[in-house]
């Protein structure tokens, strides 16, 4: 058996090592708190004199984000990362590479908002992340990473979704989890696609023209509105397979547990704790982690609930993932929902305390 190549390092220096051993071609972006790591990281490893891997800072995240554009556009492994307000200024391409089908990564270590807001983490990207925060009905594949083992795997699980759908995928981390330090299995390094891969698995890709000098158009405008409507039913179809195929999850001591508490994220670690506090104190509670934001996981999380007596959504931000959690739960037990604002982050004692209050009383 190979000897595992474990380190210590942060979450956003696990992001910057997994993305080059998972044979990325390019990385694009510019520094925000918390996730500059990730850039400073990449240009002290120097990929391109190792694997060929382009690192380059942008002039800003509209830049990046067309960079990633014209990068997918070729068939390419490329990748971004930024903060709240650096991912809503991506937005915009966000939507133009779901419109056109292109397989993309990008890494969002959430701070704290509206606005500059803070440089404290934060879980309140939730909407943007899950319900498309560009124009258009559209969806990005999100993972949410709770731990820095997460971030390494979950670079390669997001390219690999990428590219089986043919759809924007994004690392949905927060700023606990980018900058707190833990030991890490790195992945063995995959050598990069040469040309003739990537047009092998990649004919969709427009990489200058072909045989027959017709070049593959990647575009996502279409005038007329009955062509539009089949791209879009298209998505839609697409879109539905996801939901199928790639909804993950994790619980913890759900069997027995009258009450459930549902986070994600460095939310769900400090509900690790909260649950076992709780049991503690005589309270039977479970923990519900989905770990796909979207697709979520509505169905198992409506089964799971099935003969228990409510549910805790713990989240750092003012109500967001509840909303899904009520909408699977369809009023069959109570939701009630727990957060921090501002860039605080709870303590479990709060869950528990939360717990109490508002559901057992």
């Amino acid at each position: 058996m190979a000897e595992q190549d474990v380190k210590l390092m942060k979450g956003n220096e696990a992001i910057a090592h997994a993305a080059i051993r998972c044979g990325a071609d390019g990385y694009f972006g510019y520094p925000i708190t918390p996730q500059s790591e990730i850039i400073e990281t990449l240009a002290a490893l120097k990929p391109w004199e190792t694997t060929g891997m382009v690192v380059l800072q942008a002039e800003s995240e509209v830049a990046s984000i067309n960079m990633i554009y014209g990068g997918a556009g070729a068939g390419k492994r490329v990748l971004t990362s930024s903060s709240s307000p650096g991912v809503a200024l991506m937005q915009e391409g966000i939507s133009y590479m779901a419109g056109a089908e292109l397989p993309g990564v990008f890494v969002n270590v959430q701070r704290g908002g509206p606005g500059l807001g803070t440089i404290q983490p934060s879980q309140s990207d939730y909407f943007q992340a899950t319900r498309g925060g560009g124009n258009g009905d559209y969806n990005v594949i999100v993972l949410a990473p709770s731990s820095v083992q997460e971030m390494a795997d979950f670079v390669d699980l997001a390219f690999e979704l990428a590219f089986k759908y043919r759809n924007p995928a994004m690392i949905l981390s927060d700023g606990v989890i980018g900058q707190m330090m833990e030991k890490v299995v790195l992945p063995p390094q995959k050598p990069r696609r040469t040309e003739e891969e990537v047009r092998k698995e990649c004919p969709w890709a427009s990489m200058g023209r072909t045989a027959d000098r017709n070049p593959n158009i990647i575009t996502s405008l279409e005038l007329k509105p009955e062509i539009m409507e089949e791209r879009n039913l298209h998505l839609q179809e697409k879109y539905r397979q996801i939901r199928e195929n790639e909804v993950r999850f994790e619980t913890q001591q759900c069997e027995d547990a009258d009450y459930i508490i549902v986070s994600f994220g460095s939310a769900a670690r400090i509900g690790e704790k909260a649950v076992e506090l709780a049991r503690e104190s005589g309270l039977k509670v479970g923990l519900f982690r989905p770990i796909t934001l979207w697709p979520f996981p509505s169905k198992q999380l409506a089964e799971l609930c099935k003969g228990k007596k409510g549910v805790l959504v713990s989240e750092i931000n003012a109500g967001q993932m509840v909303q899904d959690v009520r909408l699977a739960i369809n009023g069959a037990l109570p939701v009630e929902h727990f957060g921090r604002l501002g860039g605080i982050v709870p303590d479990p004692e709060e869950i528990v305390k939360a717990l109490k209050e508002k559901l057992v009383k």
